[in-house]
Order: structure tokens, then C-alpha cells, then sequence
């Protein structure tokens, strides 16, 4: 039986099976199962750069609903090393993190964060951002990173380029992403790792598509749309998605990555993806933003300095259980460490209750009013 969160629907299902349970529309409420369990999806995955997520304990995040946590593969390979986590007896363990861990291929990172870097059919030579030391990524070296960190979900090595981007320089990217993932796939040795290959393109269909036909031909567990929160107007991304997702494979799970919010999330499950990140719920609660059923809440305006309401009426996190907003505006403003950690276990604690009650939704047969609802309480309030 589903309850949204949980099934016992699981205990047939091997390695990298994906079931879906129902659907409405695009939208699709399924199970993927990992070495480390199912996965329950639509899925929002909390986003744990450095082998944390920010100002949460690993407890903290299994008692807001989290069941998978991201780790990334550029900076753990900086500090503290791939090697040392492994002695260590891998990621999950180095951090007490006993369920999923999906780690993104460090591209992204590599094309963003780093310094100097040079850029062949080999690799990717870079400098670090933090001492500036030469380092070299290929697609080989990505997968033997995150298979000694012991991934659950290992993400293929690709160029994600930045907004915007010429049609030339959008070919040539696409093409090689392809031909990184070929290698990235030869170079798999670890069997308790699920592989997903990256679909880029930029914000044009044809180029989306044209990329999804060649990533897609590739067998493997899953596949991503990346390239998305680079840079470009979300209305683009919004545009997009209801042509390009539901084409993807029906019978393997799809992951958004980098986005979003609330609204970003609802309008992607309507076009068919499964699987979210995002380091916004984190960060924008360490600056005093705050999601609610109501809306966007800056904690900082003095309308709060007397206010002895919780966050969100609608909520029963640990923050707004216990904690007003005067005392949370007071926390804020006086830089307290307390502040971050209660605004953080808030948002993320929203973020798992809105995955859950959108996997609700689609199994009862409820998804389009629940939709709606979401969006006419969202969409005005976050931009």
C-alpha cells in the first residue's frame, strides 16, 4: 500500500529497477530502488556539497523526510580527497549518511568554480579555487572518484555550459558530453552504483531533443536534464520542460538537476520529472528566507520583531513547533549560528512535505487541484 512516503511494494524490486505506481498526466509517482533502499519519487534531494548539508545533522534531515543527500565530486576531490573518505570506509559512513547518496560528476563545478582551466577531448586540466593546485578531470577519473566515495547514483562526466551560448558552441558541447559519456560508462566497475547519463542543449528544443536522442541511446539506470539555473529566465526552463521531459525514457527515472523552487518543482512533476536538487532551501535560509504554505517570508522585516507566530501555521517542523518569528527575526539579525539551523531545518522539512504530499496527490487521483492550489500560493510570492 502507498502512503506517499512509504511502500511495501519494494522488497521484489533489484538493483536500479524503477517502478512507477501512477501517474496523472506527465506527472508519475514511482520507486527507484539503491543499494542503500527505494526512493520514493517525485524525490527532492538535499544538497550536501562538502559531505554535509549545511547547518543539519544527518538526524535532523531523516526526521524532516529527507532519503537522499548529494554529495559533490569537485570538492570532496579537493578536501578532504576521494582516497581518504574511502580509508575512511566511504561517504556514508565518513558522515553518517545511511541512506542514498547521489554525487554529481564535478563538470559543473570544474566550468564554474575553478580557475585557469584547459579543456581537451582528454579532460579537463583546472586550477583548485582554494589553493590554486593544478588538477586534471577526465571521465575516468570522475567515476573512480565517486566509486571510491561509494555513490549510490554516480552522474557521467559533461560540459555544462553557460548562458547563453551559441548554436556552434552548443553542438560542439552536446557532441562531446555524448563522447564523455560513452567513456564514462566503459570506465563503471563498481555494480552497486546506478549510473545517470546528463541530456544538455541549452534552452533551444531542438538542441534538447537532438541531445536526449543521443544520451538516451546509451542504456543506463537514469537520465538527467542539466544545463538548467545557469544563468538563463526561468520562464525559459518552464517553456521547455513539458516538451522535453515526457519524452525522456517511461521506464527510468528523470532528474532535474539544480532546480528550484517550490514553483519551479510543482511545474516540473507536471511535466513528468521525478528526481530534484537544489541548493536553495539551505541557502537562502542562512539569508533570512523562509518557505511557506503562505509564501516566501523574509525574517528580517520589522513587521516580525514582535510577531509570536510560527513561520507556518500550516507546519509542524521542529522550528515552527517551537519558535516564533520574533524570536527567529531576533536570531537573524543578531548572527546567531541558532538562527540558520532553524530557519534550515524549516525549508528543508517543507521542501520533503511538499514532495511527500505531491506523491500523495498522484496516487489518490488529487494531482491537478493539488497543483493548482500550489501554484495560485506560490507562484505571486517568489519571484
Amino acid at each position: 500500500m502507498l502512503d506517499g512516503g512509504k511502500t511495501t511494494m519494494t522488497s521484489e524490486m533489484g538493483l536500479g529497477e524503477f517502478k512507477v505506481h501512477a501517474t496523472a498526466g506527465n506527472a508519475r509517482r514511482a520507486t527507484l530502488m539503491t543499494a542503500h533502499g527505494p526512493v520514493q519519487t517525485p524525490v527532492f534531494m538535499a544538497v550536501g556539497t562538502k559531505a554535509t548539508v549545511k547547518a543539519m545533522t544527518p538526524e535532523e534531515l531523516k526526521d524532516c523526510g529527507t532519503q537522499v543527500v548529494l554529495g559533490n565530486t569537485y570538492h570532496l576531490h579537493l578536501r578532504p580527497g576521494e582516497k581518504t573518505i574511502a580509508k575512511m570506509g566511504g561517504l556514508h559512513k565518513f558522515m553518517n549518511w545511511h541512506g542514498p547518496i547521489l554525487t554529481d560528476s564535478g563538470g559543473f563545478q570544474v566550468f564554474s568554480l575553478s580557475q585557469l582551466r584547459n579543456m581537451s577531448e582528454e579532460g579537463v586540466e583546472f586550477r583548485s579555487h582554494l589553493d590554486g593546485a593544478k588538477h586534471f578531470i577526465s571521465p575516468e577519473k570522475s567515476m573512480e572518484i565517486q566509486m571510491d566515495l561509494g555513490s549510490d547514483i554516480i552522474m557521467a562526466f559533461d560540459e555544462c555550459l553557460q548562458y547563453p551560448a551559441t548554436e556552434e558552441e552548443i553542438d560542439k558541447s552536446m557532441a562531446l558530453t555524448y563522447r564523455w559519456l560513452l567513456r564514462s560508462k566503459a570506465a563503471m566497475t563498481r555494480k552497486e552504483s546506478l549510473l545517470f547519463g546528463i541530456v544538455q542543449g541549452g534552452l533551444s528544443l531542438k538542441h534538447r531533443l537532438k541531445s536526449m536522442e543521443q544520451i538516451c541511446s546509451v542504456e543506463l539506470p537514469g537520465y538527467a536534464l542539466g544545463g538548467f539555473s545557469v544563468g538563463e529566465p526561468i520562464h525559459l526552463m518552464h517553456e521547455l520542460l513539458p516538451h522535453v521531459a515526457p519524452k525522456m525514457p517511461a521506464n527510468k527515472p528523470r532528474y532535474l538537476m539544480g532546480v528550484g523552487t517550490p514553483t519551479d518543482l510543482i511545474i516540473a512533476i507536471d511535466s513528468g520529472i521525478d528526481m530534484f536538487d537544489c541548493v536553495m532551501p539551505t541557502r537562502v535560509a542562512r539569508n533570512g528566507t523562509i518557505f511557506t504554505w503562505q509564501g516566501k517570508v523574509s525574517i528580517k522585516r520589522s513587521e516580525y520583531r514582535e510577531d509570536s507566530s510560527p513561520l507556518d501555521p500550516e507546519c509542524d517542523c521542529y522550528t515552527c513547533t517551537n519558535y516564533s518569528k520574533a524570536y527567529l527575526r531576533h536570531l537573524f539579525l543578531s548572527g546567531e549560528i541558532l538562527g540558520s539551523r532553524l530557519n534550515t531545518i524549516h525549508n528543508i522539512h517543507f521542501y520533503m512535505k511538499l514532495m511527500e504530499l505531491a506523491r500523495k496527490a498522484i496516487e489518490e487521483g488529487r494531482w491537478e487541484a493539488f497543483r493548482d492550489d500550489c501554484l495560485t500560493r506560490f507562484v505571486k510570492k517568489e519571484r
